[in-house]
C-alpha cells in the first residue's frame, strides 16, 4: 500500500512538472480535447453508440493542433488522448485529408476531347483496315481534315478495346482472300425436281459469285453431255453481249460435265476448276441457293411437266435477281435496286400467284408495279 501511495505521489509530481512546462495555448488545448473526451464518454455510457463524424473530426484537428504545437509524437499524446488510441485520431485526420483532395475540381485548360464522331471515324478506320497502324490512322484522318494526333489515336482504339495493328491483323483468312477474287468466279450445278407424276426433271444453273446474280442455263429430263455443251455455248454468248470478265468456272465431277462442255469455258479464257469427289461445301454457293429455291419456290408448288417448271423458275429468278433482299448482299438484290422512295402507298406485287409478296411504294399518281 506505501509503494502504491508513492507511485501516485510520484507520477502527480511529474504531471505537475509537465503542465508547468506547457504554455497557456497548450494548455487550453489539452482542456478542450479532455472535455470533448468526457463528452463522447458520456454519451457513450448513456447510449453505447460509435463517435459520429462531427465528433471525429473535433478531436481530430484538436489532436493535430496539439501535436503541432508541442511537437510530441502519437505515443507521448496518450496521457492527453484516453477513450481512443492516438493513432486512430491520427488516421482519422488523415482520411479528412484525403477526402479533401479526392473531391472532384474542375480541370481547367488541356487538350479538349474529339467529338464523337472522330472517335466513330478512328474506330471504323481501324475495323476496316486490319494492318493500319496509329501513324497511318492519323495520316488518313489528316487527309479527311481532321488534326489528330497519334496518342488520341492510340488512346481511343484502347477505349474501344480494339488491339494494335500487328496483333489486329493476324492471318488473312480464306474469305478475306476469295472475297478479292469473287468478281472472277462462276459457278454451276444440277439439282433435280420431282413432277406431279413422279418424273425427275434436271435443272442446271449458273450463279454469279461476286453478284449472286443466277442465271438458268436449261431444264431437260434427259441431259447428255451435247445438251450440257450447247447450254453453256448460249450462255457464253450471253456473257459477251454484256462483256463480262469471268476467269474461272468450279463445277463438280459429274459426267454429264464432257470435255466439250470444259473447251467451251476455256475457248474465252476460263479456267476450269473441278471440286473434290464427295465435297459439296466446296461448291456451296450453289447448294445455299437449292435449298433456297426450294423452300421458297418448289416446295409449295406441285410441278406439272418442263415447261411448267421451266415458267416456274423463270418468274421466280425474275424476283430472285431483281427484287428479292439478300443478306450476303447488305440486303441489296443481285441486280442493285434503285434508291427506294419514302413517300407514297406501300403496294403489293403476288409472285407465283401469291406464294410470294413483293411490296413496294409507288406515287399515288401511279398505278404500275415495278419491274
Amino acid at each position: 500500500m506505501f509503494w502504491l501511495a508513492l507511485s501516485r505521489v510520484f507520477s502527480a509530481v511529474l504531471e505537475l512538472i509537465h503542465i508547468g512546462r506547457l504554455s497557456e495555448k497548450d494548455k487550453d488545448l489539452e482542456i478542450m480535447i479532455l472535455r470533448h473526451q468526457l463528452d463522447v464518454m458520456t454519451r457513450l455510457l448513456s447510449k453505447p453508440v460509435k463517435p459520429n463524424r462531427v465528433e471525429k473530426l473535433t478531436l481530430a484537428v484538436l489532436t493535430k493542433k496539439l501535436k503541432q504545437s508541442t511537437n510530441r509524437s502519437i505515443h507521448q499524446l496518450r496521457d492527453v488522448i484516453r477513450i481512443i488510441k492516438p493513432e486512430t485520431v491520427i488516421r482519422w485526420h488523415r482520411e479528412l485529408v484525403r477526402r479533401k483532395w479526392t473531391q472532384e475540381h474542375k480541370i481547367k485548360g488541356g487538350r479538349p476531347r474529339i467529338s464523337q464522331e472522330i472517335e466513330s471515324l478512328i474506330v471504323r478506320l481501324a475495323q476496316e483496315n486490319n494492318r493500319w497502324g496509329y501513324a497511318k490512322i492519323e495520316g488518313e484522318l489528316l487527309k479527311l481534315g481532321h488534326k489528330v494526333s497519334i496518342s488520341t489515336v492510340r488512346n481511343v482504339l484502347n477505349r474501344n478495346g480494339i488491339v494494335p495493328a500487328p496483333v489486329r491483323y493476324g492471318s488473312l483468312g480464306w474469305r478475306q482472300l476469295m472475297n478479292h477474287y469473287k468478281e472472277q468466279l462462276l459457278v454451276c450445278d444440277f439439282f433435280t425436281v420431282e413432277t406431279v407424276f413422279l418424273r425427275t426433271i434436271y435443272v442446271l444453273v449458273f450463279i454469279e459469285l461476286g453478284t449472286r446474280r443466277v442465271h438458268l442455263a436449261g431444264v431437260t429430263s434427259h441431259p447428255n453431255g451435247l445438251w450440257v455443251a450447247q447450254k453453256a455455248r448460249q450462255l457464253i454468248w450471253e456473257f459477251e453481249e454484256t462483256e463480262s470478265s469471268f476467269r474461272c468456272l468450279i463445277r463438280d465431277n459429274d459426267k454429264k460435265y464432257t470435255k466439250a462442255f470444259d473447251t467451251v469455258f476455256e475457248s474465252t479464257n476460263i479456267h476450269i476448276i473441278p471440286t473434290p469427289l464427295k465435297a459439296p461445301n466446296a461448291n456451296a454457293f450453289t447448294e445455299r441457293w437449292v435449298r433456297t429455291v426450294r423452300q421458297e419456290c418448289l416446295d409449295q408448288i406441285l410441278i406439272i411437266n418442263e415447261s411448267h417448271l421451266r415458267r416456274i423458275l423463270d418468274e421466280y429468278l425474275a424476283y430472285y435477281n431483281s427484287r428479292r433482299p439478300h443478306q450476303g448482299l447488305e440486303q441489296q438484290s443481285p441486280i442493285p435496286r434503285a434508291k427506294p422512295m419514302t413517300t407514297g402507298a406501300v403496294n403489293r406485287r403476288k409472285v407465283l400467284g401469291g406464294i410470294i409478296n413483293d411490296y413496294f411504294r409507288v406515287p399515288k399518281t401511279a398505278t404500275t408495279s415495278p419491274a
